[in-house]
């Protein structure tokens, strides 16, 4: 009997000594909560293919900015050099059936178009000729503009002038000529050619008050009538516009005039412009001294913007409603004219600052 008693007793101490390290082997077992927490990260497939040695490679990826860029030129400054373009401009492509050609409208919108606090309100507008020239560095024919658009931003959020519509109405390009003009311009080479453009400016009109506005007018908030809508331009399309209100009077109320070609017709215009019965409201007129850099042209050039400013004075155009200015040494070109138009568009709009407040 004394074998088994001491067997038994053997089995019970072993059994003791297990149980300690049981309860020691289970606490251990219960510390390892970190492996599934750890493991929750990995539950994207893509990090949990990922081997461990490539995540010391990710982290400086992640270090580095959002945008990083190579040490040169920062590509924003380099679109915003070819573009200087503000971000209000829509861009309509139009097709005449008149010109039997297409082009597009330049829609400059007036700030806060789209709040809904504004959704009755219409606005009134400036139609410029050259369209291409008016708004964007990147799309002028000369590689400058008139800054349209940040004049007019600067003058809204001035209180200066109303909110408005600015419409640059792009030309036919080697027919622009043609399309603006309906007499030939002795000072230009083309007409003496022996092919000499075909003279269609008596078109324009029609292609510009049953075409253009119609279209535009049902497509934006646009307001109607002569003390909404101004009309201009520069060079031949001082001209044109000009032309236009003259003979289509009651439509245009405004006009802005910059370096217009008035020998066009062996002055033709200025014999047009005494016999016209009706004018429109306001014009504003502008010229350079130095926009050819010969004394003779230019001073012919000059005489003939201050012979219209006679013949409009004489019509009863007073300073409230004709303005003219002769910029001393100025050039011809859209950075010329850009640099006038703050004062053109006060003289055109300033009075109706008071309608919307000051600041």
């Amino acid at each position: 009997m004394k074998l088994p008693v001491r067997f038994f007793m053997v089995l019970c101490l072993l059994s003791l000594a297990a149980l300690p390290a049981q309860e020691k082997s289970e606490p251990q077992s219960d510390a390892q909560p970190t492996p599934p927490v750890a493991a929750k990260p990995s539950t994207d497939s893509s990090k949990s293919e990922t081997s461990p040695t490539a995540s010391p490679q990710e982290k400086p990826k992640q270090e580095q900015p959002k945008f990083y860029q190579p040490e040169g030129p920062d590509p924003n400054e380099i679109i915003a050099h070819e573009h200087s373009v503000t971000d209000m401009l829509d861009v309509v492509p139009f097709t005449s059936k008149i010109f039997h050609n297409t082009r597009m409208l330049r829609v400059f919108l007036p700030g806060n178009y789209f709040s809904p606090h504004n959704r009755l309100r219409k606005y009134p507008v400036l139609y410029l000729q050259d369209g291409q020239n008016v708004f964007d560095k990147a799309t002028s024919t000369t590689g400058k503009e008139w800054e349209a658009d940040e004049t007019l931003d600067h003058l809204v959020s001035e209180f200066k002038i109303p909110p408005m519509f600015i419409i640059g109405i792009d030309n036919a390009g080697e027919q622009s000529t043609s399309e603006y003009l309906t007499d030939p311009d002795p000072q230009n080479p083309q007409f003496k050619q022996a092919n000499p453009p075909p003279l269609e400016g008596t078109k324009y009109a029609d292609f510009l008050i049953k075409e253009v506005m119609p279209f535009l007018e049902k497509r934006y908030r646009i307001a109607i009538g002569p003390t909404n809508t101004t009309l201009g331009g520069s060079q031949y399309g001082a001209v044109v516009s000009l032309q236009t209100a003259l003979n289509h009077p009651g439509v245009f109320g405004k006009l802005l005039l910059e370096s217009p070609a008035l020998w066009v017709g062996d002055d033709k215009l200025l014999t047009e412009v005494e016999k016209a019965k009706v004018l429109p409201q306001k014009i504003y007129l502008g010229v350079g001294t130095a926009e050819t850099g010969d004394a003779i042209k230019d001073g012919a050039r000059v005489k003939s913007v201050t012979d219209l400013e006679k013949i409009l004075r004489s019509k009863g155009m007073g300073p409230t409603r004709l303005k003219v200015v002769v910029d001393q040494g100025a050039p011809e070109g859209e950075w010329a004219w850009g640099k006038r138009l703050p004062d053109a568009l006060l003289f055109l709009y300033g009075d109706t600052a008071p309608k919307f407040g000051k600041k």
